[in-house]
């Protein structure tokens, strides 16, 4: 059963293109799935798995309290692994075949307010790393890049006399982002006085370093944001993702174009980018009942 695993991540790396982050995530998601049935089912091949094992797997894990995105997340996995299985003759039938994704419970994303956006931004770039994090606040918010598409960033991938930036996304798919006035500005402003003390001597292509002049993790940039939040103020719930949905959000309630706005988050399907339009009529709403006379 291991081997056929093996054999599916290196499908997901070398032919689907997958990032590495991803790949994780369908590794602990089959990893799980192939414990349960090998403990609970003592099933040592992957030919003898049925739909009331997958099931019977799902119903467990709906009793642990976990939520429906999360079974359907797991779903989609066992169900493209046992895809595979089948085109690759490991096994003769998918027993996912039938078997309906559980509902998706829809949350609106969490956003900031433009108040809180200008708060956040308002860094003081006294020195390299205030001038680093002024940067990368600055183009997060001014492109919506997903955090990992920011921290590998390189900076040949930043074109500033043009005002725009290449950002490879998921499934090495390259998109095109523009690059607003304020978020170049302090790029620029970065690269020119901060950048070079921050790497000294040491060749690093990433944009964006700590402070030892090496590439910065995602849990670097998690402890920056929540530390530029405190400091500015900002007493809301705060995540990585925060400012994409906050870049997307006030794109829309300002009229721009959803497909534009799809393409600048690098949504393959434009559903994903519609839950951005409940966000603006959930505000409207709640602006109309708040002034309207007669609401």
């Amino acid at each position: 059963m291991k081997f056929a695993l093996e054999d599916f991540y290196h499908f997901l790396t070398v032919e689907r293109g997958l990032s590495p982050n991803t790949i994780q995530s369908y590794q602990r998601d089959l990893q799980q799935y192939q414990t349960f049935l090998q403990t609970k089912e003592n099933i040592t091949d992957w030919d003898y798995v049925s739909r009331a094992h997958i099931m019977k797997y799902l119903y467990e894990l709906n009793d642990k309290g976990r939520s429906s995105a999360t079974l359907a997340r797991l779903l989609s996995s066992i169900r493209l692994f046992h895809q595979f299985l089948v085109r690759e003759k490991v096994s003769n039938q998918d027993p996912s075949l039938h078997i309906e994704t559980p509902k998706k419970e829809r949350r609106l994303p969490k956003i900031l307010s433009s108040e809180d956006v200008e708060k956040l931004l308002n860094i003081r770039a006294h020195d390299p790393l205030s001038s680093r994090n002024k940067a990368m606040l600055e183009m997060l918010y001014a492109t919506g890049l997903r955090v990992t598409e920011l921290i590998t960033l390189k900076v040949s991938d930043l074109h500033l006399t043009m005002g725009f930036v290449r950002c490879m996304g998921k499934g090495s798919k390259e998109r095109i982002i523009p690059l607003g006035e304020l978020a170049k500005a302090a790029v620029e402003s970065y690269l020119d006085s901060s950048r070079g003390k921050l790497v000294k001597h040491k060749k690093v292509d990433e944009l964006f370093v700590n402070h030892h002049g090496k590439p910065l993790s995602r849990q670097g940039f998690w402890k920056i944001l929540k530390a530029v939040a405190v400091e500015a103020g900002v007493n809301k719930e705060i995540t990585p993702h925060t400012l994409r949905h906050s870049f997307a959000t006030h794109l829309l309630e300002n009229g721009a174009d959803l497909r534009a706005v799809q393409e600048m988050l690098g949504h393959a399907d434009i559903s994903t980018t519609q839950v951005y339009t409940h966000v603006t009529k959930t505000r409207l709403n709640d602006v109309y009942r708040s002034f309207h006379p007669r609401a």
